[in-house]
């Protein structure tokens, strides 16, 4: 059991790192040729919350059955967890080019969050 978890948590991590980057460019172009954020870049946003979520609660019962290497590998963890949805939320109430910025640049910070947490607890 805790092989398939160890395993699915690393496969899940890795794909959240690439549709973080993917998600990272698709937002910067558009906010560069001065286009708003879409409902396909929203519900792909959306999207990586929800996975990042998923992501969190198979770490969650990783925790439950051994403990990680470093403890900042969870902090990376909780930080896009709190992080992502927070930036949606804020970014929504502004103007569309501040959304686009914003939603953007969260991506490839998360990526990032992403990458130093694969680091950390391999």
């Amino acid at each position: 059991m805790i092989d398939t978890l160890v395993f699915l948590h690393g496969r899940l991590a890795l794909a959240l790192i690439l549709f973080a980057a993917a998600l990272g460019v698709w937002g910067s172009a558009g906010f560069l040729i001065r286009r708003q954020v879409g409902p396909g870049f929203r519900s792909s946003y959306i999207l990586m919350i929800v996975l990042t979520g998923v992501q969190g609660l198979i770490g969650v019962a990783l925790i439950t059955m051994a403990r990680p290497r470093e403890i900042v590998h969870v902090v990376y963890g909780a930080f896009a967890i709190i992080f992502l949805p927070g930036v949606y939320l804020w970014a929504g109430r502004g103007n569309r080019a501040r959304e686009a910025a914003f939603l953007a640049a969260s991506c490839w910070i998360v990526a990032i969050a992403y990458v130093r947490g694969i680091f950390t607890g391999a």
